[in-house]
Order: C-alpha cells, then structure tokens, then sequence
C-alpha cells in the first residue's frame, strides 16, 4: 500500500496540534483563521479557472456537456454544483451533470472504497457517452483517486476536454490534462479531513467556473440571472424584480409581462424594451443563441 503521508493534504498542521484541548471559542477563531486560505487558493489559480471557463463556454456552445467526476466530498460537490444549474440559469439538467463513485446512493452514505476502481473510471466516461464535445472535470482533493484518474484517461481517449482540480502541488501528483487547477489550501486542521479547507476551496472554484461559463454563455445581464427558472414563489418574486428593476415599471405590469411571455425573464425584459409580442422576443433571443444584449443589439440595428 502506498504510503500517502506525503502529500500537502495528508500533512500535519503546526496551527492545531492542540486542537482537542482548546476552548470552544479558540477553536472557532482557529477555523476562522485556516479558512482564510481557500480565497487565496482561488486567487493564486485564477489564470487556470478562467482557462477552464473559456474552454468549457466555447464546447457547451458546440453542443458539448460539462461533467465533474469525483468520489467522496469531491464527487458530491461536483453534483451539487451540476444540480444548481438548471434553477438558477434554466439550463437544460444534460448540460452540466455530476458523476459520483457510487452512484446516487453515495451522496448519503460513505461509499469511498469504490473511489479505487480505476477501472469504473474508465466505464463511466463509457457509460456516459462523453465525446470530443464534452469536458470532463476530474475533482480529488489529494489528487490520488484512481476513479478520477481512470475517468480523466478515459476522457482523453475520447477526445474529450480534460481539466484537473486537487488541493495538491503539480510535484506532488502530475496529471496530464488540458488544463490543471491546483487549490492549495495547506494542511487541514483536522489532518487528512479534506472535507474541511479543501472542500471548502473546491465549492469556491466550482462556483467560479459554473458561473463564469453561464455568463459567458449569456445566461446573465449585468449581474442579474435572467434565465432563472420560475418555479417556485421564491424564484417567482426574484424573476418579478429582475423585471421591475431593469424595466422601471411597476410590480402589476411586470406581473403580466411575466406571465405573456411564458415565465420567460429574456423575453419579458425584450417584450417591455422593445414593444415586441413573446414570439418575436424569443425569435430575436434565438437567433443570438440566447443572449440578451446581443439580441437586444440585434433588435437596435434592424433595418
């Protein structure tokens, strides 16, 4: 078996050899302070991050899907970022999907011996159908899981976009990917627990490149979500004050062009800039792959 000790996430962390003994609120402000490192982990890789937004945004727009593959709290954040997609950008739940060693049943219930199957690895990217469209993003904070690593070759073999993420340095695990995200966060307070600053960093990263890729997929205006999903009261007032906002009309017109234009939030605000019916709208947004300023420019330079 090999010996493990090695690696930054492994490491023992000189800040909390006395972890057990501290006082409560010590021990708080002791988390605090560790914690502070994963934004700086984010920032140390943003050359990378914004690398793997472009290249996901370019093969999404060609029709590729994103997937994350990982096992354990890895796999898990990868299908909780994947599942948040389809609410806040109304994006369809095929394009960004989570792959976890162990399947549906492993997001509840410890499943990380199956993270040692290299060869599941390979199957699933199989399984999958991932093709030279896809990206496949293989998440392990110590950068070691041999299901991540067989997903990665698989991928590759397939010809599909490739990006690594581990807590890890490039000296301490080498993989050949197209792009290589390395969040190093150092030692964990509780040693080898990565479910603490290295999960921590990971969601953080996984927010940039989810987010980054639907805006550049034109999924948002300024900062606004306009293909948010309607679906629920709460989604419902948020879509209502995108609308109020951006259009200055009051809370019952916008009420109403919310309803014409289907629960559409790009339709709506085209509707009350342009005085087009719902079908235009979406017929302008459609010829500009959805984006609303370009089709809102579109509409602007018409003959």
């Amino acid at each position: 078996m090999e010996n493990r000790g090695h690696l930054l996430t492994e490491q023992i962390n000189p800040q909390s050899l006395t972890l057990d003994e501290l006082g409560t609120v010590e021990l708080v402000e002791l988390f605090n302070r560790e914690d502070g490192q994963t934004v700086a982990a984010c920032s140390e890789a943003k050359e990378q991050l914004a690398e793997a937004i472009d290249r996901t945004a370019i093969a999404l727009q060609n029709g590729g899907r994103l997937f994350y593959v990982g096992a354990g709290t890895s796999g898990r954040l990868g299908v909780l970022d994947a599942a948040e997609c389809p609410p806040t950008f109304c994006s369809d739940p095929q394009m960004v999907q989570g792959i976890l060693a162990g399947g549906e049943g492993a997001l509840v219930r410890s499943s990380e011996g199956l993270e040692d199957r290299f060869e599941d690895g390979v199957q699933v990217v199989e399984q999958y159908q991932v093709t030279s469209k896809d990206v496949v993003v293989g998440i392990t904070a110590g950068g070691t899981t041999p299901y991540v690593q067989g997903a990665l070759q698989g991928a590759k073999e397939r010809g599909a976009t490739t990006i690594f993420m581990a807590c890890v340095p490039v000296e301490q695990v080498s993989v050949a990917v197209d792009v290589d995200i390395r969040l190093l966060v150092g030692p964990e307070v509780l040693a080898g627990s990565t479910r603490l600053k290295a999960g921590t960093a990971t969601k953080m990263a996984l927010n940039i490149l989810s987010t980054g890729v639907m805006v550049r997929l034109g999924k948002v205006y300024g900062n606004r979500m306009v293909d948010v999903a309607v679906t629920n009261t709460k989604l419902r007032d948020r879509a209502l004050r995108i609308l109020e906002d951006l259009t200055q009309l009051g809370r019952s017109q916008c009420e109403q062009l919310l309803d014409e234009s289907g629960q559409r939030v790009k339709v709506a605000l085209l509707m009350a800039w342009t005085s087009v019916d719902a079908e235009m709208a979406q017929e302008y947004l459609d010829r500009n792959q959805g984006n609303l300023r370009s089709a809102l420019a579109t509409f602007s330079t018409r003959e």
